[in-house]
């Protein structure tokens, strides 16, 4: 393994624990204060996962780079699809964690964020789930 090499994987395993990890958490936590009413923490959360979501883009592409001649392999090609599939699910809840906002700052009786919470908690879990089964393709089908 070249200099290289080992400097991408380094760079891959480095934006997956320190962006992947912590994304995980935000958005898991996100129904929890949309119960609780606090707006100041769901603007706080919302800018983290915007901030940890575009980190993670780094994971996908030091991994571009690293298993470039091997892309072909249909584990890298799941992991990969994996990936953007995951990528739409954060954008829906970072749609939702925005939804969720305004409707708390309306104050009205009717539209009290319940929708977003049931669902930015399935979401965050399935992801959650994504992100475990890309690290299970990645450990057990590397060659």
């Amino acid at each position: 393994m070249s200099f290289l090499d080992k400097l991408l994987l380094w760079l891959h395993i480095g934006f997956a624990i320190f962006a992947i990890g912590p994304l995980t958490a935000v958005t898991s936590v996100t129904p929890r204060y949309i119960r609780a009413r606090d707006v100041n923490v769901l603007k706080y959360l919302n800018r983290s996962t915007r901030l940890f979501g575009v980190l993670t883009l780094g994971v996908f592409f030091f991994g571009l780079a690293l298993g470039r001649s091997a892309l072909a392999k249909p584990y890298l090609s799941v992991a990969m699809t994996l990936f953007i599939v995951a990528a739409v699910l954060l954008v829906i809840i970072d749609r939702d964690q925005r939804s969720a906002m305004q409707a708390l700052l309306t104050e009205s009786p009717v539209d009290d964020a319940k929708v977003q919470t049931g669902r930015i908690a399935a979401l965050s879990g399935l992801t959650a789930l994504i992100w475990l089964v890309i690290l299970f393709l990645m450990v057990f089908f590397n060659p």
